[in-house]
């Protein structure tokens, strides 16, 4: 069974950074394609980056600049680097995987941006 596991969220000031990681459990990770969402109170699940399984990335216009989205094969993981946070970027976090016509979530990482 694929399970994705989220680390790194936190409690961190504005204009602060933070790292997340998604490690996989997939057999073929190289040839996954991976994402991460986030999900404020009381919003939709909004995709915030994407990264193919051939190193293509994709950002949300309200991150590009800020986040950067990259994968190690290696270690099957996928990280979001997001630096110049702001309150508004406070969400859950959710890891995306695609992977031979399936899609997997994890189960999510609090992100809280606030002095």
């Amino acid at each position: 069974q694929v399970q994705l596991v989220e680390s790194g969220g936190g409690l961190v000031q504005p204009g602060g950074s933070l790292r997340l990681s998604c490690t996989a459990s997939i057999t073929f990770f190289s040839f996954a394609n991976m994402a991460w969402y986030h999900q404020a109170p009381g919003k939709q699940r909004e995709l915030v980056a994407s990264i193919t399984r051939g190193g293509i990335t994709n950002y949300a216009d309200s991150v590009k600049g800020r986040f950067t989205i990259d994968r190690d094969n290696a270690k099957k993981t996928v990280y979001l680097k997001m630096n110049s946070l702001k309150p508004e970027d406070t969400a859950v976090y959710y890891c995306y995987a695609q992977s031979s016509g399936t899609y997997y979530w994890g189960q999510g990482t609090q992100v809280t941006v606030s002095s």
